[in-house]
């Protein structure tokens, strides 16, 4: 039975070199990439030459410019970090087809039947660290048949167990004591014994990592501080312990992170589905300006980026023009369609209105399309052949109602279109929610209430009124006195008491339309709470 073969690497000065590799900054100048943690300046990445000066992750800025003057630092840019990685991911495809990444600095790869191709194991790192040098980078490496052993060798390979410097640690207690404890061990690698190196022989995965730190089992470090204080520093300490004290001392995570290191409990390699992309793009012989020759060559892309989108079952929701000048700047347009769609008579009329606003500049030489938003096409059964001349029909001219609003999207934006929906509540202010037009459809089924609502609705202002419910004649509103010809209603709503809405603590509410001598037609109710909830109070104002 062939056994699996994981592949580990470790990149420890990744965020640093990334930095060097720029050439912004000097190679030979102590570098460090700084980051906000608990409110605190650290140290979360540095260079070679910064770790040969004593400084270390994790390390307050403040001790790091105290120990080195002449520090360079850079802020942390996670995004880019990780989009460096994922790069790394795919140079390391070259040695097997399944690469995982291990955020944030590491990558594992499941080279299993991979390594005779590059003339054995050993070649392999070889090649490994051959290409991070060319390309300035720092790695590490472990191979073994588990990842967990292979993510050990990779980082703790070479180093041995620390003796702990706690005052509490069983190695400094009295000297009978310390023989007791050398009495309860178990046989095991001597304590001077050097590591085995950065690849396990195929098999023996206990005997490579057992001399280890227990670091290396990726645990916390409060648990490693805390197992060296018992005198476990090393993995072959805790192989040799029993499994039931640990789990009850520990908890089960160390003895699953054990069981996984050893073989015991699965861990596979799960890499990250790639990414598909919808894209064409055409190289100019010669630089082209006209707008013209722009949608001359949108021409020519659309109809192979949409045949790709189709065989998918997808429809483009948002298409992006970029146009690359020949002084290596670029210029971009973005358009959204109310719907997805694959047409490209439906695209190009969206491209078109974008083209005038890209700067030709020294010329465009390469254009692309990219349909950065895609969304599934639902495929319509038809049931005659009428309804299939229809839908053929509204292929070729797209349904007006979305093309207008992709129109109007491509000039204002589509998140500025929007439509009324009902809701389902019977409050007057939550009869109605407004939506984005081109990701909601329209409502059907609905019916307008019994009772006429104002066309402004606005929070309650309080009315200087008698405490009745009867309309009064006279009452005074926002600093005017107010004299009532007709009142119509009333309609009593009662607050949803499932919900704490702090609106609708006054308790059940009559509402009238009433009409003003001054001509206006407000829209008045009459609280029935208790207290200072009471009372009359406007609401809204009919056109």
């Amino acid at each position: 039975m062939e056994h699996r073969r994981i592949l580990s690497l470790s990149f420890p000065h990744l965020g640093a070199e990334r930095l060097l590799r720029r050439g912004s900054d000097p190679a030979g100048v102590p570098l460090a990439v700084a980051a906000d943690r608990g409110g605190a300046q650290v140290l979360v990445s540095v260079s070679p030459t910064a770790a040969a000066a004593g400084l270390r992750v994790g390390q307050a800025l403040r001790d790091a410019r105290a120990m080195c003057p002449h520090l360079a630092t850079r802020w942390e840019a996670p995004a880019a970090e990780a989009a460096f990685l994922f790069a790394l991911s795919r140079w390391l495809g070259k040695f097997s087809p399944w690469v995982a990444e291990e955020a944030p600095t590491g990558l594992l790869a499941d080279v299993t039947g991979c390594a005779h191709l590059f003339g054995g194991e050993a070649a392999l790192l070889a090649q490994i660290e051959g290409d991070c040098a060319t390309l300035g980078l720092t790695v590490q490496a472990g191979l073994a048949d588990t990842v967990g052993a292979a993510w050990a060798l990779a980082r703790y390979s070479g180093r041995r167990a620390e003796p702990g410097r706690s005052g509490d640690a069983i190695d400094q207690e009295a000297p009978a004591t310390r023989s007791r404890a050398a009495k309860r061990r178990h046989a095991g690698p001597a304590a001077g014994s050097p590591p085995r190196g950065r690849i396990a022989a195929p098999g023996s995965t206990r005997t490579a990592i057992a001399a280890l730190p227990v670091a290396g089992l990726r645990l916390d470090a409060d648990l490693v501080a805390e197992l060296g204080r018992l005198g476990l520093r090393r993995i072959d300490d805790l192989a040799n312990q029993p499994r039931a004290a640990l789990a009850r001392r520990f908890g089960q995570h160390l003895v699953f992170r054990l069981d996984q290191a050893l073989g015991l409990a699965p861990e596979p390699v799960s890499p990250a589905r790639p990414e598909t992309r919808f894209a064409a793009r055409l190289s100019l012989p010669d630089p082209i300006g006209l707008e013209a020759d722009v949608m001359a060559a949108v021409d020519r892309l659309l109809p192979a980026l949409c045949e790709r989108l189709k065989r998918k079952g997808l429809g483009a929701r948002r298409i992006r023009l970029e146009c690359h000048r020949a002084d290596h700047t670029m210029g971009a347009a973005e358009a959204g369609l109310a719907r997805p769609s694959w047409e490209p008579e439906r695209l190009r009329q969206l491209l078109a209105m974008k083209v005038p606003g890209i700067e030709a500049g020294f010329g465009i030489d390469m254009v692309r399309l990219v349909a950065t938003e895609t969304e599934p096409v639902k495929v319509h059964q038809h049931r005659g052949h009428v309804e299939a001349a229809d839908d053929a029909k509204a292929r070729l001219t797209g349904t007006p109602l979305d093309d207008l609003m992709g129109r109007i999207g491509a000039r204002v934006g589509l998140e500025r279109i929007t439509r009324v929906a009902p809701s389902d509540s019977h409050i007057p202010e939550k009869e109605v929610q407004i939506l984005a037009a081109a990701w909601s459809d329209p409502a059907t089924g609905w019916s307008a209430p019994a009772v006429a609502r104002p066309h402004l609705i606005w929070p309650p202002d309080p009315v200087t009124a008698p405490e009745s419910p009867a309309v009064p004649k006279q009452f005074r509103w926002r600093n005017r006195d107010m004299t009532a010809l007709s009142a119509s209603g009333p309609e009593r709503i009662s607050p949803e008491w499932w919900l704490d809405d702090p609106a609708w603590r006054t308790g059940v509410r009559d509402y009238w339309s009433v009409t003003c001598e001054g001509g206006e037609r407000l829209w008045m109710y009459f609280a029935h709470g208790a207290g200072l909830s009471s009372g009359w109070f406007c609401q809204g104002a009919f056109a």
